[in-house]
Formats: C-alpha cells, sequence, structure tokens
C-alpha cells in the first residue's frame, strides 16, 4: 500500500518561497512521482513530475523557471521548491504517484493512482 503525506505549506506574500516535501512509504512506488495542485472550482492540474529512476523532470509551463521538483529516494522523499511565487499559485498542493505513458511521466492527473491528502499553499499579493 502506498502512502504519501506532505507537509510544508502555508502562506507568503507574492515573490516568497516555499518548500513542499512528500514522504511516502510503499511496498510499491510508481517510476512517476509527481506534484498536482487545484483550487475550488477548478480540476485538478499537474504542475512538475519526475521519473523516479532517471531523474527526468517535467514542468507545466506556469511554473517552469520557477519551480524545482526533487527527490531523496534513501529518505522516500519527495520536494518541490516553490520560488517567485504569485497569487494564482494558490492552491491545495497534491503529491502522487504512477507509471509512464509513452515512456515519460507526463502530467496527466488520471495517470497517477495514488494520493497524498494534500498542503494548502496560500500566496497573497
Amino acid at each position: 500500500q502506498v502512502q504519501l503525506v506532505e507537509s510544508g505549506g502555508g502562506s507568503v506574500q507574492a515573490g516568497g518561497s516555499l518548500r513542499l516535501s512528500c514522504t511516502y512509504t510503499y511496498t510499491y512506488r510508481g517510476p512517476c512521482m509527481g506534484w498536482f495542485r487545484q483550487t475550488p472550482g477548478k480540476e485538478r492540474e499537474g504542475v512538475a513530475t519526475i521519473y523516479t529512476f532517471g531523474g527526468t523532470t517535467y514542468y507545466s509551463d506556469s511554473v517552469k523557471g520557477r519551480f524545482t521538483i526533487s527527490q531523496d529516494n534513501a529518505k522516500n522523499n519527495l520536494y518541490l521548491q516553490m520560488n517567485s511565487l504569485k497569487p494564482e499559485d494558490s492552491a491545495m498542493y497534491y503529491c502522487a504517484t504512477g507509471s509512464r505513458y509513452g515512456g515519460h511521466c507526463d502530467l496527466q492527473v488520471g495517470h497517477y493512482p495514488y494520493w497524498g491528502q494534500g498542503t494548502q499553499v496560500t500566496v497573497s499579493s
């Protein structure tokens, strides 16, 4: 059973930084891990993913250059470093794990069957 627990969310002013962590326990961990976010009334969207065996990363256009996904396999931790935060980055952030499709760890929500409970990020202007 895969369990994922996010932490590190909070409130920050625009331009600030936060680092999210996801600690996972597993008997099976998919080759892809990712961060996703959702605001009330909107669909959940992919933010960043990483191929856990090779380190290849993918980012949504909205966060490219500002966010960095990384992993520490020895500690079973996944991270999301978020810099230059904007009010539109405010959302509940979730980590998830799943499989590759077409050889890629894409950003499609439906490709990730295992999810954490989320951590709230609020960016004020």
